[in-house]
């Protein structure tokens, strides 16, 4: 497993709660908290990229 630094979970009211990651290495985790063990990895960019478009609006309709 990758020297990963894990953020603070991000939870909502009765939900999974989600954690964020970074390695040395520039690469970026997300996971369910208590599951960090099986991640998803991309680029630190990817990463920055999709917050990036949440925060524009463009994961609306998933709401």
């Amino acid at each position: 497993m990758p020297d990963i630094t894990w953020e603070d979970p991000f939870c909502a009211e009765g939900s999974a709660c989600f954690r964020l990651g970074t390695d040395p290495a520039g690469n970026a985790y997300i996971a369910i908290a208590g599951a960090e063990d099986a991640y998803l990895s991309d680029s630190r960019e990817a990463l920055r990229t999709m917050i990036l478009d949440i925060k524009a609006g463009k994961a609306d309709h998933l709401l």
